[in-house]
């Protein structure tokens, strides 16, 4: 036996104190009486041959001794040892997409292998370990050879539901572990799939073949303003009718789309929607047939030149060819203004200042300078004078191999261009050159000295022949795609997959808004950031640039693999031969001695009471 708290036996200090009580206590009682009653009484005792038991007072005394004794001994919580009657116990819980599906009680399936586990731990004998391997996309071990019936339970009401599928592998070689240092382990698998073999493990299935449906291969195309819709519905249990609900978001404008669908079980059935749109933001497809699990009756999909167009504003007396090449290369939103026109505007992603130069540098913003005036504060560049080319203005890309460079002639093919005139630029700040004349920059790019990308022509488009050729547009496109890069890649993900958001300089913080509520801030220190999408439905990027802050949208959908009811998989089995060897159990019920106590207290009383009757 062992004693958790042996600082509670200070309580047999009582014992001794008892005892001398019981000396030093006066045991007679004055009281008045009349001499008939004393009189009385004494006949009666005479009558008697066994008058007041003078054990009485003894026995009392020894009652509460008693109550000391085990009074103390039960805050001290002894604990006794029962030999070989426990057991280690290893439950792996799959925590994957399909266990959010509701059952008939209102309970998910991953309620449902939570209250088996707990009933499981609650009838093991005490003395016996818990260890939990939770399945939610990795294998993560909530607690491991804990004894506490109760905190193991606690924190394995405490598993939040994953959403992703599930790998096997990284349950079977983090159990297989455990099974190899004490092949007696006993090894529970609570799932809701069926596996070809099992060994060594104990499979529990919360399967109840649930009615669900969903959607899959959402696509969507949009040319010469007719948007097509299409896509698979699925039942994954019963033949079923299916009303199948499309609404397209036109950004002025929605527009909804409705059509039943009758779908065999386990038979994709296609759909296929058109409409005539401008442009459009989003296109969401619903099933609105109730089923156990919603997860999957719902998807979006976002345009994504909708996601990353982006505020342009061109500063020229000229527009008419800029604005033409910057809407033919990219999805921007071109607000055009006059030279004349342009003072202290300011909330703009791209800033293009064509033959001109503004007071102050913006700061909210990437800048391209096409042959700029004068030289100005911020830029990394000084403006040294015009130059009159003649004959010998052929331009020279450059022959560096630097990555940069690579990406920025990507497709390139280096056709002749020369020039007429140009502004002669002195750089100040590390730049990287493309095109050159004589060692003079003509085409460069980098950042100013606000941190946001920089890209300057030094010559105008009426100067060159550059537009003439097809490197031009191609050039352009990549200075676009380096000076303001997707800040979202793709839009459509599976939930498990990892999102990559590219970092502008000019961004200030970067959060993440999941499905669920919870927000993220990314890394906005490097110029890309991942960022795991572990639940199902739309993310919402915010990114905060000065006081201007833009929302960017992804959606991540359930995995095919969990939508199905039960999936057979190949064997989930444990390598070695089982032994059943027990460990030591133990016995520490706390309110036996209390009830214990309670009886010897409740027998104390009845002496007392005995005691008083016989003096009446």
């Amino acid at each position: 036996m062992s004693l958790l708290y042996p600082l509670g036996l200070l309580g047999l200090i009582g014992i001794p104190i008892l005892i001398l009580i019981y000396i030093i206590k006066n045991k007679y009682t004055e009281q008045v009486i009349s001499s008939t009653y004393l009189w009385t009484l004494s006949e009666r005792f005479l009558k008697r041959k066994n008058p007041i038991n003078k054990l009485a007072g003894i026995v009392s005394l020894i009652l509460q001794i008693f109550a000391v004794l085990f009074l103390s001994v039960a805050l001290a919580h002894p604990v006794f040892v029962l030999r070989g009657v426990a057991d280690s116990y290893c439950f792996i819980l799959d925590g994957s997409g399909s266990m959010n599906m509701v059952q008939d009680a209102g309970k998910t399936r991953l309620d449902a292998g939570k209250e088996y586990i707990a009933d499981v731990i609650g009838k093991s004998a005490e003395g016996s370990d818990f260890t939990l391997v939770y399945l939610g996309g990795g294998a993560e071990v909530v607690f491991e050879e804990v004894t506490d019936k109760e905190y193991a339970v606690k924190l394995l009401e405490n598993v939040a539901p994953a959403f992703t599928a599930i790998d096997p592998a990284a349950a079977i070689g983090t159990a297989q572990g455990y099974f190899n240092e004490n092949p007696s382990v006993k090894t529970y698998l609570v799932t809701d799939k069926s596996y070809g073999e099992t060994e060594n493990i104990k499979l529990y299935t919360v399967s109840s073949h649930e009615e669900n449906y969903g959607i899959s291969d959402l696509v969507c195309t949009h040319e010469e303003g007719i948007l097509t819709v299409s896509g698979t519905v699925v039942s994954y249990e019963n033949d079923a009718e299916l009303e199948l609900e499309i609404t397209v978001d036109g950004g002025d404008s929605s527009r909804t789309l409705t059509q039943t669908l009758s779908v065999k079980k386990l038979e994709a059935a296609p759909f296929e929607f058109s409409c005539e749109i401008e442009s459009f933001q989003s296109v969401k497809a619903a099933i609105q047939n109730d089923d156990a699990l919603a997860l999957d009756n719902e998807t979006v999909y976002y345009n994504l030149d909708y996601e990353n167009a982006f505020r342009t504003i061109l500063v020229s007396d000229a527009p008419f060819f800029w604005n033409a090449v910057l809407s033919s290369v990219n999805n921007a939103k071109i607000d055009v203004y006059r030279t004349d026109k342009f003072k202290d505007i300011s909330g703009y992603d791209l800033y293009v200042f064509d033959r001109f130069t503004p007071a102050e540098m913006p700061t909210d913003g990437a800048v391209w300078f096409i042959e700029p005036k004068s030289s100005l504060a911020e830029s990394g560049f000084t403006v040294q004078g015009e130059v009159i080319a003649g004959d010998k203005g052929v331009l020279q890309y450059t022959n560096s191999s630097a990555s940069v460079v690579k990406t920025l002639l990507n497709g390139i093919r280096k056709e002749t261009v020369y020039v007429n005139k140009y502004v002669k630029c002195g750089l100040y700040r590390n730049f990287t050159t493309l095109l050159s004349l004589d060692g003079n920059p003509m085409v460069f790019t980098g950042t100013n000295g606000y941190g946001n990308r920089e890209v300057v022509f030094s010559f105008g488009l009426n100067d060159t022949n550059f537009t003439q050729r097809a490197d031009f547009t191609q050039l352009v496109e990549n200075l676009l795609n380096y000076t303001f890069p997707n800040v979202v890649s793709e839009t459509s993900y599976l939930c498990g997959d990892t999102m990559t958001v590219n970092v502008l300089a000019s961004f200030d913080s970067v959060r993440v808004i999941s499905p669920l509520g919870g927000v993220t801030y990314l890394d906005s220190s490097n110029p890309v950031a991942d960022y795991a999408l572990n639940e199902v439905g739309a993310y919402t990027i915010a990114v905060l640039s000065g006081e201007t802050e833009r929302e960017y949208h992804v959606f991540a959908s359930l995995n095919e693999a969990e939508r199905a009811t039960t999936v057979t998989d190949a064997a989930f089995s444990l390598q070695g031969e089982a032994e059943n060897k027990k460990k030591d159990g133990t016995f520490s019920e706390i309110w036996i001695w209390f009830l214990i106590i309670a009886v010897l207290v409740a027998a104390d009383w009845a002496v007392y009471c005995y005691e008083q009757y016989q003096l009446r």
